[in-house]
């Protein structure tokens, strides 16, 4: 890679000295289009996109479907910011307004690729969420300094794929002794950001994009006039990834319940002018009526206007495809059982709320996604047990589970067998996460052991050193 980097860069040389030889003009008439071919930022990031982002697409195209595309998308907005990088040495500096319509192109591409997580999750759920997330990452070109609210570009492409190695790491698990491409793809993925990405952003703009002063100023798009006749404009789009508009005060916008008689308490004005006076007479102590006794009274009349339905599916306990149970929306069932079941086949339980599920053989994977009160007991698990986005569950291996994962879920019991006690428990934004091991005795009672869920950070000797709170007392 270093000695054609060398090659191209001398070959740059040599046509910026053909340049100068023959006077200025030239560049300016060709209007900064061999920018791409003589600038050496443009230059790495076309190996960039070369020796990391191919091996992406390598991966991808031996997987077809929902991986490919979503690679697909990434290339593009690698492309779409090759493209940006070009145009900045040409513009001036922006203000916010007009920066966030010249970053639209490549935040249109990170929505497009965004939408592809929406919806029902996908047997590739894992492989989008975290190319999506690592789209995050190229938001560096939006840095403008040390108040824009950003960090600095090195440090915000690892931090963006921070987020994004958790599903990464999904994808290795699942597929670590199942199917190299997956694990290729995976590989690859985090190498395009690390080191590939931060190290380009390191050497060339550690301290954001290099805007030209003499270049030609970038202006927001007019509005359109409304003609008449026309159909009215359609709702504002989604939150943009370099939204320049801050939101409004909240001084700015008009109270609603609660908030609006607090803001007339505060603001000084008569706001009792207009209630009633409470006389003597109508003051409970004096009146004359009080017996002591509660009368049950009148029950108030049902509301007239229809009470609104949460639109939940139709409950289903099936087998997809030969290859993927399907537990949707079962409610009060405490008596669910999977008993037909294969080391190749997967288990996905979705939106379920007190219910009990029994799953009598080992099975490839099991997910939990967006359930309540919900209880699981399994036997054996090839690749991992997963629980997703829940609240107050209770799962039981009462055989051998390599990986366990919690991400984004609350008040979640864990039971391990004595052959799954070397399991690796992976937990992130989850609280009250609690696992149960059984005792030394088939007499002794199961031990309690609770997972940390606030961490100090200290910085010493160069680098942060991150350890569990702990909490003692008498």
């Amino acid at each position: 890679m270093e000695e054609k980097l060398i090659e191209r860069l001398e070959a740059a040389v040599r046509r910026l000295e053909s340049i100068s030889a023959g006077g200025f003009s030239s560049a300016a008439d060709s209007g900064g289009g061999d920018v791409s071919s003589s600038d050496p930022s443009i230059i790495a990031f076309d190996d960039l996109i070369g020796n990391y982002a191919a091996r992406v697409s390598t991966a991808a195209e031996k997987i077809g479907g929902q991986v490919l595309d979503v690679t697909k998308l990434l290339e593009q907005a690698f492309s779409v910011q090759k493209e940006l990088l070009i145009k900045i040495k040409q513009t001036q500096k922006p203000d916010l307004a007009s920066l966030a319509e010249f970053l639209k192109p490549l935040n249109e591409v990170i929505m497009k690729a965004n939408a592809m997580t929406e919806g029902r999750r996908s047997d590739f759920f894992n492989h989008l969420k975290a190319a999506v997330d690592s789209l995050s990452a190229l938001a560096w070109i939006a840095y403008t300094g040390k108040d824009c609210g950003m960090s600095l570009p090195i440090a915000h492409v690892e931090e963006s794929w921070q987020s994004a190695e958790f599903y990464n790491n999904k994808v290795l698990v699942a597929y670590r002794n199942k199917d190299a491409d997956h694990v290729e793809w995976a590989k690859a993925l985090k190498e395009l950001y690390l080191p590939g990405l931060r190290d380009y952003v390191k050497s060339y703009y550690p301290l954001g994009p290099v805007w030209s002063p003499s270049g030609k100023p970038v202006t927001s798009a007019p509005p359109k006039a409304p003609t008449s006749g026309a159909p009215a404009p359609p709702p504002p789009p989604p939150a943009s990834l370099f939204g320049s508009e801050t939101a409004p005060a909240t001084s700015s916008r008009p109270k609603e319940g609660m908030a609006a008689v607090f803001q007339d308490i505060s603001s000084g004005k008569s706001v009792t002018a207009g209630l009633r006076k409470v006389t003597d007479d109508m003051k409970t102590k004096n009146r004359t009526d009080r017996t002591g006794v509660v009368s049950a009274g009148v029950k108030e009349a049902p509301p007239t206007s229809k009470p609104s339905f949460s639109k939940v599916g139709p409950p289903k306990l099936e087998l997809q495809m030969g290859r993927k149970w399907v537990v949707e929306n079962q409610i009060g069932k405490k008596n669910l059982v999977i008993d037909d079941c294969d080391s190749k086949q997967t288990v996905y339980v979705y939106g379920c709320k007190d219910s009990v599920l029994q799953i009598q053989g080992k099975v490839n994977n099991i997910t939990l996604d967006k359930c309540t009160k919900m209880g699981i007991v399994f036997m054996d698990v090839v690749a991992a047990c997963e629980i997703v986005n829940c609240n107050g569950v209770e799962v039981q291996c009462q055989g051998s589970a390599p990986t366990i994962l919690v991400d984004n879920s609350a008040g979640c019991q864990l039971y391990l067998s004595k052959d799954s006690l070397e399991a690796s428990i992976t937990t992130a934004k989850s609280s009250e996460v609690n696992v149960l091991v059984p005792g030394a005795g088939p007499d002794d009672d199961w031990g309690e052991h609770s997972l940390p869920q606030q961490f100090v950070h200290v910085y010493k000797d160069g680098q942060f050193v991150t350890y569990p709170v702990s909490h003692s007392g008498n």
